[in-house]
């Protein structure tokens, strides 16, 4: 053990208690409310409902500070325990070349967390999800699903990292830069390809039928610009009651997807204003600030990690005898997270932001009073608290608390 050892010890102890405290305030606020539906929303969603939430809410964070128990757990094995340097150690008695060798050992590495995340997948779907009512997978499908991700995962990981590790071993000292280009490029490929090749091999996409709504859509694009691949409904209830809507890929691939769920529990107008808060997130170029803020720290990242290759004590502190370029790859991916944890409230500040000028331009764009109504509808069907703790939704909320949300809407109607 080393001075980094200590320091690295610290960041997870002192990660680890503050998500803890954030939780269990959290829980404590939620449980604190849950016998009374906040005065904003009476009328609008019963007490049954509001204490759903709040059992759902609890029951969540509970399961996912379990994991992050897990998680620290099993990265204090990888590192502290010496189990990525015997993978490592193991993967060399092949005698491949560095390339070879170091694909091996991170594809190694992330197909056994996978495994190890697997059980704590299966209680979610099957338990927490299907306790509340929300789960609509089945154990078949949950498994198709896991084969599709991994050959993907293979087809598409497998080149990525090897071409990642031929520039850091060809491409000299500012090999983190090319490293940088090339997951700018494979980054922004990806949201061309995604929903018209990927996406569609979990899901159907079927064009929106309703003739009315789908011309009242196609005229609110029109006024602003927006063009579209098409109006698509996803199967979204074969996994998950759920609802949702989004914005998918760039160029001539970008599509409008709602969730059929979504579509079952909207009515044509309130779709029409929340289609006008997604549309507000284009017009208002968050998709681009949100790549750029992205690739800025992916920039920082890479230099510092083009720092930190060239020091014994990275790899001695973290349980490595043998450094190497991969390894130090995965390091740095394995403990970054415990190190930029504090960054966190940032970027859902940031997030927020977004979704309050997403709100003012759907305001500007349809009835106000619809999109609020369709979000105490998606709030109610989606067991989303109404009650969090300020501290808590500061440090995770990448959308404003429901109550807050709301008054703000409410000052547009007005």
């Amino acid at each position: 053990m080393n001075e980094f050892t200590w320091i690295f010890l610290f960041a997870i102890v002192l990660s680890v208690s503050t998500q803890w405290i954030l939780t269990q305030r959290h829980i404590t606020h939620v449980r604190k409310n849950r016998n009374a539906v906040p005065a904003t929303f009476n009328g609008k969603i019963p007490l049954e409902a509001h204490q759903k939430a709040a059992d759902y809410t609890q029951a969540k964070v509970k399961t996912g500070l379990f994991e992050l128990i897990l998680g620290i757990v099993f990265l204090l094995i990888w590192t502290q325990g010496g189990a990525l340097q015997l993978l490592d150690s193991t993967w060399r008695t092949l005698d491949l070349n560095e390339i070879p060798t170091g694909t091996g050992v991170l594809i190694s590495c992330m197909v056994i967390t996978a495994i190890l995340d697997l059980p704590m997948s299966i209680y979610r779907t099957f338990r927490l999800e299907q306790r509340f009512g929300f789960n609509k997978s089945t154990p078949k499908l949950f498994i198709t699903d896991l084969i599709k991700n991994a050959i993907l995962f293979l087809l598409i990981g497998t080149p990525i990292i090897m071409l990642v590790l031929w520039i850091m071993n060809n491409a000299g000292a500012l090999w983190w830069f090319y490293v940088w280009l090339t997951w700018l490029a494979f980054s922004l490929l990806m949201m061309w390809v995604y929903p018209s090749f990927i996406a569609p091999l979990f899901n159907k996409f079927r064009p929106l039928q309703n003739e009315q709504l789908r011309k009242r859509i196609e005229n609110l694009l029109t006024r602003n610009g927006f063009t579209s691949k098409g109006i698509f409904v996803m199967d979204g209830s074969t996994r998950s009651t759920h609802g949702n809507a989004y914005f998918a890929g760039m160029g001539t691939s970008k599509r409008i997807v709602f969730f059929d769920t979504l579509m079952d529990e909207l009515s044509p107008d309130e779709i029409e204003a929340v289609l006008a808060h997604e549309l507000g997130h284009f017009k208002c170029n968050h998709t681009t600030k949100r790549i750029i803020t992205l690739g800025l720290v992916f920039f920082a990242g890479l230099a510092l990690l083009g720092w930190l290759i060239n020091m014994p004590w990275f790899y001695h502190g973290l349980g490595i005898t043998e450094p190497s370029n991969y390894i130090a790859l995965l390091l740095f991916v394995l403990v970054a997270p415990v190190f930029t944890f504090f960054l966190q409230p940032v970027f859902s500040h940031i997030s927020r932001r977004h979704e309050f000028e997403a709100d003012d331009f759907a305001a500007a764009q349809a009835q106000t009073h619809h999109l609020i109504q369709a979000l105490v509808k998606l709030y109610k069907e989606n067991a989303n608290t109404l009650t969090p703790d300020p501290l808590y939704s500061a440090f995770y909320y990448s959308h404003p608390p429901a109550p807050i949300r709301i008054a703000h809407l409410s000052t547009k109607a007005a």
